[in-house]
């Protein structure tokens, strides 16, 4: 059997905490009168170019003290408690596009803008379209207004994203509120409590796709829940787990079952995860191979332009930036 690189310590540091010990200072980042400065800069230029919100690049626009401030968010993703929330766009004053394109940008100077689906969408809406995530319909959870689990984005996928950003437009009438929880303190609670069967997530479970594979290929993926190489890396997607094994019309071993009734009884202890309400105008964004997020299921308004919308891009330095399922 091939030799499985698995974490077997327990991590202490900033990457590694519980909800108790996060303070505003390690997460959250208000703009500073400079950055609304340059962005209302920005929205002006945008209003004379007309550029399409993809084609924008850091060289159209002189921003330094937004730089700055994403440094500060980038090295909160890398070095910190791996997420962060910046306090806010105004969006009161401008249109749901130029919100788009601020988020773009500003994103932008964490890592680069990839797609999220083979159609090459760049910038994903966030909202419930009153369809059912279920195997193999295509249907993401994000589509929906479920109660989604602790995850990471595109877990199902060959190439994830290294960092998720969030723009919140409009909130939802109740509910969807956001929790993280840091998968280092999961990987230590396993350690302590679960030895037996944490080396099972080191190894391969089928994977529902979603639908983001082509005509002919394999409607499922096969990889470990956990990778260790020098830094822990997940691929957290229960709901597409149980997803891959109903497509592939098998059960899940029973090694597997325990291993996974054990990653969701450490995940479901609230006092690992912090909790935040995410309200109009803030971004979002969190390590996706370090940081499980989740939200709980919402009631929307009745009215479309008041329903619940989030903004998301993915955004990873490294292979293309097309889809790579």
């Amino acid at each position: 059997m091939k030799h499985i690189s698995m974490l077997d310590h327990i991590v202490v540091g900033k990457q590694a905490w519980v909800g108790a010990d996060i303070q505003n200072r390690d997460w959250f980042f208000r703009l500073p009168a400079q950055c609304l400065l340059e962005i209302r800069a920005a929205v002006a230029k945008l209003y004379r170019e007309s550029l399409p919100i993809e084609r924008l690049t850091l060289g159209h626009f002189e921003v330094p003290a937004c730089r700055d401030l994403m440094r500060s968010v980038r090295s909160a993703l890398d070095e910190g408690v791996r997420f962060a929330v910046v306090d806010r766009l105004p969006l009161d004053e401008l249109s749901d596009d130029e919100g788009r394109a601020l988020h773009w940008l500003l994103s932008s100077h964490i890592a680069r803008p990839v797609a999220q689906k083979l159609d090459g969408t760049m910038i994903y809406d966030v909202h419930d379209t009153g369809n059912k995530a279920t195997p193999g319909s295509g249907v993401r959870p994000d589509k929906t207004n479920m109660e989604q689990f602790f995850h990471n984005d595109n877990s199902y996928n060959e190439t994830q994203p290294e960092y998720v950003g969030l723009l919140c437009i409009r909130p939802a009438k109740a509910g969807g509120i956001n929790h993280v929880i840091s998968l280092y303190t999961v990987h230590n609670e396993l350690l302590r409590s679960h030895k037996r069967v944490l080396p099972r997530l080191y190894r391969p479970f089928w994977f529902d796709r979603q639908g983001e594979c082509l005509s002919g290929e394999p409607r499922v993926i096969s990889g470990p829940l956990l990778r260790y190489d020098g830094k822990l890396r997940a691929r957290l997607g229960l709901h597409q787990i149980k997803g891959g094994y109903d497509l592939m019309n098998q059960a899940l071993d029973e090694e597997g079952v325990d291993a996974i009734e054990a990653l969701k009884n450490v995940l479901a202890k609230t006092v690992l995860s912090f909790p935040f309400v995410f309200e109009r105008g803030q971004l979002q964004y969190v390590n996706n191979r370090e940081l499980g997020h989740r939200r709980t299921g919402f009631e929307d308004y009745e009215e479309p332009q008041r329903k619940r919308l989030l903004v998301r891009v993915w955004l990873r330095d490294a292979g293309q930036a097309g889809y790579q399922g």
